[in-house]
């Protein structure tokens, strides 16, 4: 605990004060009010609800409805898994429940944030501004838009139906925006051209804040020996989507490109795990952080290591508060054209510590410029006049530091 005494981890949020940055996300943790409620008693300042409808009675969940890719292949239940697909869909629980609990939450955890995820079809307002108005009264402090959902909802017409189309999310937006005094976050689906076009619809329409990203589009593999994909249902799947750190990249990505296009408070979601996770989010411009995966695998608990890891991250970099660093490394990211093309770094092979894997040698010679050798001594070189500096080899070295680019001898 000692360097969150050091710093501020509270974050202001479209006037809503968060305690720190870190929010469940509208998703499995979510499922409900006590869920929260526990969530709040172990460090989590807010929670996002799973997507409140009208009428959930039409929601039925299949089983299974997960799937998930660790390092070597299909790992079902692995710890160290990277990808999650998920084809659960919208909360199943009556509305009038989840207003009740929503109320609850509000009176036992009042220095925690509830904010209300919706979702509605887009061909009249009465349904998202009847949802909104009435997670408001319940003590919502924010509402968070669902237009982004990729399996399941869109074939009612809702979820990424509506998020795909610059038009239909504007105008939910201005919508909702109209029918509530409280912040509205629009939630991105990364399964578009440019999130950032969708974002700037959503900001100009009323948006106070736009979270990002949804799950990815996904087909998570294939049963070879039943030859079904995955997660089969009886012998039967379907298109869902995809969570975990396989989908940071992806996530960092398009809240970049939010925060260049709008400049509007941004919610970084995709991939969350570790402390280091959450402070590159942070840099590219996200100011609070929802986290699901990693919930699932690790439990509410994770907001320890979480916490603490970012606080001692921000003093060692000097940074007081979460202000100080959000979006500071944005303006590294250029385009490509105006990068450093005259400056040439090569590898370098630290043979004391190599543990001659070959992998270097093979990655270089099949996938590279053949500047990696070995010879009889069992010491590698690199040909500075063949290699191109394009850092393969110490991209696929097991051992940290073994391999490294630096400017030719």
């Amino acid at each position: 605990m000692g360097n969150q005494q050091d710093v501020d981890l509270s974050v202001d949020f479209c006037g809503v004060r968060f305690l720190n940055p870190f929010v469940l996300a509208s998703a499995p943790p979510a499922t409900t009010g006590s869920m929260m409620g526990r969530a709040f008693k172990a460090g989590w300042a807010g929670a996002v609800t799973k997507t409140l409808l009208i009428d959930a009675s039409t929601i039925v969940n299949v089983t299974p409805r997960l799937s998930s890719l660790g390092f070597s292949g299909l790992s079902p239940a692995s710890r160290s898994n990277y990808a999650l697909e998920n084809i659960e869909l919208v909360t199943d629980r009556d509305l009038a429940i989840w207003l009740r609990e929503i109320e609850d939450l509000r009176k036992k955890f009042p220095d925690h944030v509830v904010i209300a995820s919706i979702m509605d079809d887009a061909s009249e307002p009465k349904g998202w501004q009847r949802l909104a108005k009435q997670c408001e009264d319940a003590g919502a402090g924010m509402i968070e838009l669902n237009m982004s959902c990729p399996h399941g909802m869109p074939e009612r017409g809702m979820g990424s139906a509506i998020g795909q189309d610059r038009e239909l999310a504007a105008r939910v937006t201005g919508w909702v925006a109209e029918a509530v005094g409280i912040p509205v976050i629009a939630k991105m689906t990364p399964n578009v051209t440019d999130v950032g076009l969708i974002a700037e619809a959503c900001t100009d329409a009323g948006a106070a804040a736009i979270s990002a990203i949804n799950t990815v589009a996904s087909i998570i593999g294939v049963d070879l020996e039943t030859l079904v994909p995955l997660p089969s249902v009886f012998g039967y799947s379907t298109q869902g989507g995809l969570s975990g750190p396989a989908v940071k990249p992806i996530a960092l990505r398009a809240v970049a490109s939010v925060a260049e296009a709008t400049g509007a408070p941004i919610s970084g979601i995709g991939g969350i795990t570790t402390w280091e996770d959450a402070a590159e989010f942070i840099l590219l411009g996200a100011s609070t952080l929802q986290v699901c995966t990693a919930v699932m695998i690790h439990g509410y608990a994770v907001i320890d290591t979480l916490l603490e890891g970012l606080a001692g991250f921000m003093k060692r970099k000097g940074f007081s508060r979460i202000s100080d660093m959000c979006g500071v490394s944005l303006e590294k990211l250029v385009p490509l054209g105006k990068l450093d093309t005259k400056s040439r770094l090569v590898a370098h092979v630290d043979n004391g510590s190599c543990i001659q894997c070959d992998a270097c040698l093979i990655s270089c010679r099949d996938g590279g410029y053949q500047a990696v050798t070995r010879g009889t001594d069992k010491v590698y070189k690199v040909t500075e006049k063949l290699c191109s500096g394009c850092s393969l080899c110490m991209q696929v070295c097991p051992v940290p530091g073994c391999i490294t680019m630096g400017p030719k001898s």
